[in-house]
């Protein structure tokens, strides 16, 4: 061995490495979270419903008249949700929890793993597989246990199914037939992945007008492949189901009081802290103009960030800006904070301060510390009380804030030229010694 070669690493640091001893963290902090929720008795409210709605399809009823579980839930979503949800009339109540509880802990592997590919393109090469499995076990093994996928989790819910369905599309290869796909699905279950679709229209019509010699670009292809699917999955629900699409598509849509009420603290949407902050359930007109105004401006960042190269921004902008405007965002529904968090982490140099700050908001559960219980106390409450139960809308108010500021640093560029172009060959005059390049800056966000 050389004298410049670098000393084997330490045995404790090199058995951190391995990825045997990650999938034996991973396997163990999964088994403390299943008993953990096991002795909380945990309830799965949600996949009963979705039980329900599936055997009320299968026994010809009216989706939309159904109601299930103690709590007289109904069904919120499009009808192809309940097509989606036949195979849990399959098997036995008790089986189908256990197998919902390890689907969706399989789910929060695949979210990291998603999640990772779209921060580090590097990590999807052959050669980096195991440093890829290694880091995607050790964050699964601790965000598993914030407060979105706990409640999840909790409640049985869906949200790990649809991110990783999106992110699998935003992490293709370039010009595969396949991206689409999940956005397309997801969007004809839960519609507030369409806004996903936006963001591919936005950026690839921008980036198709700066070049419009070259053959539609992989945004565009995505969101014409994602409207397709949805297009043809809402149609065929149309045709199979016409009493039941109609019932949605011209009423339950506009029915947010069947979800729940606004001002719960469970609610952390801009329409909850607005009605939180009135002490009204219907917040409005105040609503309307602040998601419009928020809404805009987030994807007005989610774009920027696109076109200048920087998928992952973009891709969380949307998302957070998606869950902000909702009328109804209950917690569980922000499991998008597990690629935010991975991503601050890579982008802050590894900034504890920043990263620690909103993983504490994520994993601190503070929302639940307020007064909430069937009698509506969320009405009433004080100042500390609206800002605990409104963690997660400020906490992406930052996020949005703290992009923006970055995005002032460098205004002197415009977004759509710092998108790396294909370097062009220069040859040197006959008869002289190339002299020495400066590498072509690329604006970083």
């Amino acid at each position: 061995m050389s004298a410049s070669s670098s000393p084997p690493p330490a045995p404790s640091r090199a058995r951190l490495r391995s990825p045997a001893v990650a999938a034996a963290v991973c396997l163990l902090s999964f088994t403390a979270f299943w008993v953990a929720q096991r002795l909380a008795h945990v309830n799965m409210l949600d996949v009963m419903v979705y039980r329900a709605e599936a055997e009320t399809l299968r026994a010809g009823g009216d989706l939309y008249a159904m109601r299930a579980t103690s709590a007289n839930l109904a069904m919120t979503y499009p009808p192809f949700a309940a097509v989606l949800f036949l195979p849990l009339t399959l098997v036995g109540v008790p089986l189908m929890r256990t197998l919902t509880t390890a689907g969706n802990l399989l789910l929060v592997v695949a979210l990291v793993q998603l999640s990772l590919r779209l921060i580090r393109p590097a990590l999807a090469r052959p050669e980096a597989r195991a440093e890829l499995w290694r880091t995607t076990l050790w964050i699964a093994a601790v965000v598993v246990w914030c407060e979105p996928v706990w409640t999840t989790l909790r409640y049985g819910q869906i949200n790990l199914l649809v991110a990783v369905a999106v992110l699998w599309d935003l992490t293709r290869r370039e010009g595969s037939r396949w991206a689409g796909l999940g956005i397309g699905l997801a969007t004809a279950v839960k519609l507030t992945p369409g806004l996903f679709v936006v963001l591919l229209f936005a950026a690839g019509l921008l980036l198709w007008r700066r070049d419009r010699d070259r053959a539609l670009n992989q945004w565009l292809r995505t969101g014409l492949t994602a409207t397709g699917v949805f297009l043809v999955t809402t149609l065929t629900m149309a045709v199979a189901l016409p009493a039941d699409s109609k019932r949605f598509w011209t009423g339950t849509l506009f029915e947010t009081g069947r979800v729940g009420h606004a001002e719960e603290t469970a609610n952390q949407s801009l329409s909850g802290v607005l009605a939180r902050l009135l002490h009204t359930d219907a917040p409005g007109l105040w609503w309307l103009a602040a998601a419009v105004l928020l809404g805009g401006a987030a994807m007005v960042l989610a774009v920027r960030a696109a076109v200048r190269g920087d998928r992952a921004v973009a891709v969380v902008v949307t998302a957070f800006a998606a869950l902000m405007i909702s009328p109804i965002s209950w917690s569980h529904h922000w499991v998008w904070c597990v690629p935010l968090l991975i991503l601050l982490y890579d982008r802050a140099t590894r900034a504890w301060l920043v990263t620690g700050a909103v993983a504490l908001a994520f994993a601190s559960f503070a929302l639940w510390w307020v007064p909430h219980d069937p009698g509506r106390p969320e009405l009433d409450q004080n100042a500390g009380q609206m800002l605990l139960s409104a963690v997660y809308p400020l906490t992406a108010l930052a996020v949005f804030a703290g992009y923006a500021l970055s995005l002032r640093r460098t205004r002197g560029l415009d977004p759509v030229e710092t998108v790396p172009r294909p370097r062009e060959e220069t040859r040197e005059p006959q008869g002289r010694e190339p002299q020495g390049r400066e590498p072509q800056a690329v604006a970083n966000e």
